[in-house]
């Protein structure tokens, strides 16, 4: 039985039609990269293990960052974009409602279930200890934070200075819990944490 030869460019299409090549665009880099922060902290942030862990080859790096270093602000600039859309989100509220905002804040940031979104603010955080420009970043998110629970306080009848010390009472409790293990504390964690948070927030 006769069989018809298969032209060689032909079979090389089909190949490439079955092992489709990965397209990574700017975005997909950064945020395989900020996963690879995470887990692996700044020294796993090497573009060759980078390209391995994404499938491709470092050209595509190449195609999209100048070097290692423009990845490492893109990243930055990715996590500060992030973090104030973040926290303009929960604290927009409607004239009144400051105060049920600012227990609002707290839950959120207080809560234990985005431990992905903990990872990274750990790992930046870690990077910002030994990098001035992670550092200046680091800087201007928290003061942004900073500023837009005081705007609340403010607004909820406190005075600058008292709200300035709430605010910051408020992110060093929610972040100091976030470092510890206190779940046999008490029996009732759930309570505990709204009557802290009333303290935080009652005039």
């Amino acid at each position: 039985m006769e069989t018809t030869p298969v032209n060689p460019r032909t079979r090389t299409a089909r190949r490439k039609q079955a092992n489709p090549r990965v397209q990574l665009d700017r975005g997909n880099w950064i945020e395989n990269a900020i996963d690879v922060l995470a887990r692996e902290g700044l020294g796993g942030l090497r573009v060759e293990l980078l390209a391995k862990r994404c499938g491709v080859t470092k050209g595509s790096f190449y195609w999209h960052f100048k070097d290692r270093q423009d990845l490492l602000t893109a990243i930055l600039e990715h996590w500060r974009e992030g973090r104030i859309r973040d926290i303009e989100k929960v604290t927009s509220v409607k004239p009144g409602m400051e105060r049920e905002q600012l227990h609002f804040a707290i839950e959120v940031y207080g809560a234990s279930r985005n431990r992905k979104g903990m990872s990274i603010e750990l790992a930046v955080r870690d990077w910002a200890r030994h990098d001035p420009q992670a550092a200046a970043v680091v800087e201007a998110v928290d003061l942004y934070r900073l500023d837009c629970t005081r705007k609340l306080f403010v607004a909820a009848g406190m005075s600058d200075a008292e709200a300035k010390s709430r605010s910051l009472l408020l992110y060093a409790c929610v972040f100091g819990l976030s470092l510890m293990h206190y779940t046999h504390f008490d029996d009732n964690l759930d309570d505990l944490k709204v009557r802290i948070a009333e303290r935080i927030v009652s005039a």
